[in-house]
């Protein structure tokens, strides 16, 4: 349930490599908020489900966009043996399911949940397109991990995930990450600095 305060929506996928790389400057954004507003992650759903293994060109242009990231936001770590350990596969949706399927039992793992999928994906060179990895994910929570197999691919999942895109497609956003303000019955899209969370809140508070 959303909250009745003024919120601010966040707009996201866990396999964003851009979310990856704006989360030290979001934490800080996060900080620095007003009581008075209250944060909602959304799962943009960057990429559904697919079982073909990524092309070349797809490859190729994901690396240069990792390489983009670390040449505009500074100390953004990649692990480029992904590439080499895993065979890439384009689909973000298991992972925003995963999400949805830890946030039902227990909603204060939400961010620990995103965190992990982003860890084990930039860090670690480890494949969250696949339930295996996913699940061995939730088991370092403190989870049913029984349940969060079984509701990682339900219809009920599968739907909050549908919701989430429809919301974000709603705010009329133009990519992931985004942040849009909901106060006062009014939208306001926030423009992101990756590196200077000051100019976010100042668009906030104002």
């Amino acid at each position: 349930m959303i909250s009745p305060k003024n919120t601010l929506y966040y707009i996201h996928d866990p396999m964003c490599s851009w979310c990856w790389g704006f989360n030290k400057t979001w934490k800080k954004v996060q900080k620095l908020l007003p009581n008075s507003i209250n944060v909602y992650y959304v799962l943009g759903g960057l990429a559904p489900d697919s079982s073909e293994v990524m092309p070349n060109e797809m490859r190729e242009y994901v690396q240069a966009n990792w390489k983009k990231i670390q040449e505009k936001i500074p100390n953004t770590e990649f692990n480029y043996d992904f590439w080499k350990e895993c065979t890439p596969i384009r689909a973000t949706y298991p992972a925003c399911r995963a999400v949805i399927a830890c946030k039902n039992q227990n909603p204060e793992l939400e961010i620990k949940m995103i965190n992990l999928i982003q860890q084990a994906y930039y860090l670690e060179a480890r494949n969250p397109s696949k339930d295996s990895t996913l699940i061995e994910l939730a088991s370092t929570l403190n989870l049913n991990i029984e349940q969060f197999t079984r509701d990682l691919n339900t219809k009920v999942t599968q739907q909050k995930l549908l919701d989430d895109t429809t919301l974000a497609k709603s705010l009329s956003i133009n990519g992931f990450p985004s942040l849009v303000l909901r106060k006062n019955n009014s939208i306001q899209h926030i423009k992101i600095d990756y590196n200077q969370p000051k100019l976010i809140i100042n668009q906030i508070i104002t």
